[in-house]
């Protein structure tokens, strides 16, 4: 076995559909595995994937044990000579799984890799490599000095921007959304640590990885990350969590850094926590215009789905397909102002190319979504509209 895919699900049942198409497709003529954990989900998860992709292992727990407690139930069933842990809010591409193998396959010194995450709105997400945090990497981070001089080393280390984005490069901390793992280099180090209920796992993972004496990788390999539906909305139990975890980092890594940072980590989990509850969630924009980009079918379908959810705007149809209008929403010939989301019919246009067309106008800040006439679901960034408004 070439290659064993772990993906830890929780609630997210149509992304995770959308991610193992794209898997499908990705990795044609690779010798692989799929392995799912379910974290207790309520959603239908553990009914609605099982029967539409027979050949996966699935596993269901009665209970959510966290992010890594998922994965290291995965990872002891994975047989393959590489670990791909994988994020289910994700949309892969052929790049990304056959590039990446053939690089881990010509450096074996090289013990994990990451690839270039992409935005809902095609931006290059920072996350894709980050370096080693210290209390001063925290700080810049926390002041807002690594975005304002990305550029600089000193400033920027915690996303490594000083970095070529589109060259491969070493780097510090790999992101667990996308993280591919060689099985020797695991079966050396270990695996997550389960002390991290959620965040941090990765970069402790990476950081043991380095002081093993292999290397970690950033690739500028695409795929699409929509960042938060595998995980918590609340913004509030999110930072909890990163804080609480960050504590747990320097404790097992670094005393002197501990020391450093544990009365004001201690005290900001402490406040945060009790905040939860009291922060509004995410939610949709109330208005949304769509241009929509696929077949007849589709486009007829998503004018019904927006009429049941009430989803007015000032919305385009284009009846078209990769081959007779391979690009998309860029064309010269289609005005994309004014609109919020490009919504494309992923039956028509392959991920890749999609993930391709949104790359080139992440500028206007038109956020991805997908829709399929076999699930028919529109897929957002924030939400799932289909026929029994589920």
């Amino acid at each position: 076995m070439k290659l064993s895919v772990i993906i830890v699900n929780y609630n997210v049942k149509y992304y995770l559909e959308q991610c193992l198409l794209s898997l499908e497709s990705a990795a044609r003529g690779v010798d692989y595995e799929i392995i799912i954990v379910d974290n207790a989900s309520t959603d239908g998860s553990n009914d609605y994937i099982p029967t539409r992709f027979p050949k996966i292992k699935w596993i269901a727990c009665e209970e959510n044990g966290g992010f890594s407690h998922g994965n290291t139930i995965a990872y002891s069933h994975a047989t393959g000579e590489y670990v791909l842990m994988l994020n289910p809010d994700t949309i892969v591409t052929r790049k990304a799984i056959i590039d990446s193998i053939e690089f881990m396959d010509g450096n074996p010194n090289v013990g994990c890799c990451g690839v270039k995450m992409i935005n809902r709105d095609g931006s290059f997400a920072m996350e894709s490599r980050r370096g080693i945090v210290t209390p001063w990497v925290s700080i810049c981070k926390a002041t807002g000095l690594c975005r304002r001089y990305p550029d600089k080393k000193l400033f920027g280390h915690y996303y490594m921007s000083y970095l070529d984005k589109e060259q491969a490069n070493p780097i510090e901390m790999t992101s667990g959304a996308f993280m591919l793992l060689r099985k020797k280099t695991l079966q050396e180090v270990g695996f997550l640590d389960e002390q991290f209920f959620m965040y941090w796992e990765d970069s402790d993972l990476s950081y043991r990885i380095l002081k093993a004496g292999y290397k970690n990788y950033y690739l500028p390999n695409p795929i699409l990350h929509y960042k938060g539906e595998s995980s918590v909305k609340s913004i509030l139990r999110y930072r909890y969590w990163l804080y609480s975890s960050l504590r747990l980092f320097f404790k097992k890594h670094s005393p002197l850094y501990y020391i450093i940072s544990y009365i004001p980590l201690t005290f900001t989990a402490w406040y945060l926590k009790n905040r939860i509850g009291k922060d509004k969630e995410k939610s949709e924009e109330t208005q949304s215009n769509f241009l929509v980009i696929g077949s007849k079918q589709a486009t007829e379908e998503i004018k019904e789905i927006f009429s049941l959810h009430n989803i007015k705007g000032n919305h385009q149809y284009i009846v078209a397909d990769e081959s007779s209008d391979p690009y998309g929403h860029t064309s010269k010939e289609i005005s994309i102002e004014g609109f919020t989301h490009i919504l494309y019919d992923y039956d028509n246009y392959s991920f890749d190319t999609i993930i391709e067309l949104i790359q080139k106008t992440h500028s206007k800040k038109l956020r991805l979504a997908t829709y399929s006439t076999n699930s028919k679901r529109i897929i957002t960034d924030g939400a799932v509209y289909g026929y029994d408004n589920k």
